[in-house]
């Protein structure tokens, strides 16, 4: 068997090392010409860790990243909501990790080509089109520089792990029209800083309408410092619009537009406009999803990752998920007795756990907790307590945890 694998970002990248353990061959096609460290920081939960570790990644993961000690929820003035220890601090089997974006992707990246060859990532190269019959998938790529050269290649399973605009995706579903939008617009950006509290330790603050994630993702140059990621997100429309803005997936943000709004919050110890002030460049995208799919898979052919749910990036899962549905699709490659069945046996599975993660993370996950204390004491309280009690708390962010699969009698179990 052979599988195409059609994107060359973590979910796809992942997947070509959970078949190559199972002892499948796979191509991973990628439009961009090379395999770059782009992106700002992300978090990546122990359940998706696990799988991470089964591959013999987690020296590698050490090297580059950080292992995260504990969450803080704060409201914008800096009070604390709620906290809890994360990752082997939390008792869990698996650590959490806080790791820039772009090096994960170039970590699992190297680990393919080390272990399937230069030729497993054919980069530069755009998915023009593909057709399946009864014997396999023939897709058709043509060079995403210049469209002057192309090839065609046949394999048994073609997988869309092209992200958000994916064109596997696209093809199935050719009305879907753009990414559903609620007027968040989200700045992000890193920059070495003075560490804080345990120097891993990550604080989500603010509100329903502005909200700031704080956290280290990897060491500084010095004991005392550490590379540090920021994200700002502000309502700027009204939460009906249906138009995110226009060709701004991944664009430079404008310092200017965003120090005020890194003035409004409060955080212990950390200056957040200055540090803000210290970030030579940031980010600026519209926070969107896409509403969950009936299906996932056609015949020989199916989606993965952001290609098959999209979803906000609140609660640390879209990367996490992206990897269990790598696992899980090799899984039932190397199982089943047809691809076909593989592919069905595949959607079942994952598809209607990814979409109830979609629709919690519209709701705000486990961030929603800062959200009800902000509406029930928008001027900060004395005690949280008097404004939302334990046990609220803990249902709110350990709920989301069950649904979303990484509790921790889920991991460990």
């Amino acid at each position: 068997m052979t599988v195409l694998i059609v994107g060359g970002g973590i979910g796809g990248l992942t997947l070509a090392l959970m078949l190559h353990r199972k002892g499948i061959r796979s191509v991973v096609y990628e439009q961009a010409p090379q395999i770059r460290e782009v992106g700002v920081g992300i978090n990546v939960l122990p359940h998706a860790i696990k799988e991470l570790a089964a591959l013999d990644l987690l020296p590698a993961l050490d090297a580059v990243a950080l292992r995260t000690k504990e969450l803080i929820y704060i409201n914008r003035l800096g009070q604390k909501i709620w906290a809890e220890p994360r990752g082997l601090d939390g008792g869990f089997d698996y650590p959490q990790f806080s790791i820039h974006r772009g090096r994960l992707q170039k970590l699992v990246h190297d680990a393919v080509i080390e272990r399937l060859g230069p030729d497993a990532v054919r980069t530069g190269l755009r998915l023009g089109g593909f057709f399946q019959d009864e014997g396999g998938v023939t897709a058709h790529f043509v060079d995403s520089r210049f469209g002057t050269s192309s090839e065609t290649v046949r394999g048994e399973v073609l997988v869309g792990a092209d992200g958000i605009h994916s064109v596997v995706r696209r093809y199935f579903y050719p009305e879907q029209g753009r990414p559903s939008w609620q007027g968040v617009l989200l700045w992000r950006g890193a920059t070495e800083w003075p560490k804080f509290l345990s120097g891993r330790s990550m604080y989500i603050g603010g509100g329903m309408g502005a909200k700031l994630a704080l956290y280290p993702i990897a060491p500084g140059s010095t004991p005392e410092t550490r590379l540090t990621n920021w994200a700002i997100g502000i309502r700027v429309a009204d939460p009906a619009a249906t138009t995110p803005p226009v060709d701004s997936w991944s664009r430079t943000g404008r310092m200017d537009e965003v120090v005020p709004y890194a003035a409004r919050f409060k955080v212990p110890g950390v200056d957040v406009e200055a540090l803000v002030r210290a970030t030579s460049t940031c980010w600026e995208y519209p926070m969107c999803d896409r509403d969950p799919l009936p299906r996932w898979s056609f015949g020989r052919v199916t989606l993965l990752g952001d290609a098959a749910h999209p979803m906000y990036p609140v609660g640390s899962n879209g990367a996490a998920q992206a990897i269990l549905d790598a696992r899980h699709l090799a899984d039932m490659l190397a199982r089943s007795e047809h691809p076909m069945l593989a592919l069905s046996l595949y959607e079942e599975e994952r598809l209607p756990k990814t979409a109830e993660i979609v629709r919690l993370n519209r709701t705000g996950g486990p961030e929603r907790v800062i959200d009800e204390v902000e509406r029930r004491a928008p001027s900060g309280f004395d005690y949280i307590e008097q404004v939302m009690s334990p046990t609220e708390r803990d249902m709110i962010v350990k709920g989301y945890a069950g649904k979303a699969g990484f509790a921790l009698t889920q991991v460990n179990r």
